[in-house]
C-alpha cells in the first residue's frame, strides 16, 4: 500500500470536468486507481493497479514530469504533456499519473465546473475499493447540491455497507459482466456472486441507477446474460425516487458493444459484435419488460 494513502487521501488517476456519458446531464466524472477485476476488454488498464513505485517510468518521461523522491515515483501534473510514455513503460497496469485527494480536496476541484454540472460520477478503476471516501464526498456533493453516483463493478458488499455508503449515494451504474459464474471467472479473473448479491440489494434499496453489460461475443454467451438481469430487475421497476431531484424513472440497461482501442494488445483481436445482435439483445430486454435500454 503506497504511505499516501492516509488521511482520507486516496489515489485519482483524473477528473474530467465536464462528461456527458457517466450519468443524466453534464457531469464531473472522478477516476479513481485500483480495481481487484482483471477484465479482458478492460480500455483503460492502466487504473487496475496501483503504482508499486518501482521507478521504471520515471527516466522515460520526455517532459520529467515524473521524479523518485524518498523513494516514491512523484507526479508533477503542471509538465506532463500527456504523452503516456509512463503507462506504456509501465508492465504493472498502473499509472505514476495520479494525485493523493481526501473528499475536501477533490469537491474542490469539482466545485471548479459549477454552476455547469448537474452532479458527480466517481468510477475507477473500481471507486468502491475506498467506500469511506466515497461516503464523505457524497455527503460534500449533495450539501452543495449535486447529485452522486458511482459507476461499480459490483465488488463491494452493499447488504453489509459497513462504510454507510447508501445514504450518501444516488445511485450505482453497475456492470454485470456476466451472469453464468464460469463466464464471469473467464471474463474478470474473478467470481460475480457479490455482483449479482448487489444486483438485488441496489434494487431493493433503490439505488440502482443502471446496469451495464459490455458485449464481447468470445467471452460469454450474451443473449443469456441480458436475459437473465433483465428478470432479476424486472419486479423492481421502477426505482425509488433520487434523494436530490425527486426524480421516478425506470432502471436503465445499458447495452455496450465492445470495441478494441484503449484495450491491452493481448486481447485486441476478439470479436467486435455486430450492430443487429446488439438490437437483438437490447429487443430481448424489452421482452422481459426492461423498457429504458440503451445502446452504445
Amino acid at each position: 500500500m503506497d504511505p499516501r494513502i492516509c488521511d482520507g487521501r486516496v489515489p485519482v488517476n483524473k477528473i474530467i470536468p465536464f462528461s456527458a456519458v457517466d450519468g443524466p446531464g453534464n457531469r464531473t466524472a472522478v477516476f479513481l486507481q485500483g480495481c481487484g477485476f482483471n477484465c479482458r476488454y478492460c480500455h483503460n488498464p492502466e487504473t487496475r493497479a496501483v503504482c508499486i513505485n518501482c521507478g521504471l517510468c520515471v527516466s522515460k518521461c520526455p517532459a520529467q514530469a515524473l521524479t523518485m523522491e524518498e523513494g516514491l515515483v512523484t507526479f508533477h501534473p503542471e509538465k506532463c504533456v500527456s504523452c503516456d510514455t509512463c503507462i506504456h513503460t509501465c508492465p504493472h497496469d498502473a499509472s505514476p499519473r495520479i494525485r493523493f485527494l481526501n473528499p475536501s480536496e477533490t469537491l474542490k476541484e469539482i466545485l471548479k465546473n459549477t454552476p455547469y454540472i448537474r452532479g458527480v460520477t466517481v468510477s475507477g478503476g473500481e471507486c468502491t475499493t475506498y467506500p469511506v471516501y466515497l461516503r464523505v464526498l457524497g455527503e460534500l456533493c449533495h450539501q452543495e447540491g449535486l447529485g452522486f453516483l458511482l459507476d461499480s463493478n459490483g465488488s463491494y458488499d452493499f447488504e453489509k455497507d459497513e462504510a454507510k455508503l447508501l445514504p450518501a449515494i444516488d445511485g450505482v451504474m453497475l456492470d454485470v459482466k456476466a451472469f453464468d459464474p464460469s463466464e464471469h471467472e473467464r471474463v474478470t479473473g474473478v467470481s460475480n456472486e457479490m455482483v449479482l448479491k448487489n444486483l438485488h440489494v441496489l434494487a431493493e434499496h433503490g439505488k440502482l441507477y443502471e446496469v451495464r453489460t459490455v458485449v464481447a461475443p468470445d467471452l460469454f454467451q450474451a443473449e443469456q446474460t441480458v436475459r437473465a438481469v433483465s428478470r432479476v430487475l424486472k419486479p423492481y421497476l421502477p426505482i425509488a425516487r433520487s434523494q436530490t431531484t425527486g426524480e421516478v424513472r425506470n432502471i436503465r440497461y445499458k447495452i455496450i458493444k465492445y470495441r478494441p482501442m484503449g484495450v491491452r494488445s493481448t486481447y485486441r483481436d476478439m470479436t467486435v459484435p455486430q450492430d443487429d445482435f446488439l438490437q437483438h439483445l437490447s429487443d430481448i430486454a424489452k421482452s422481459e419488460g426492461i423498457e429504458d435500454v440503451i445502446i452504445i
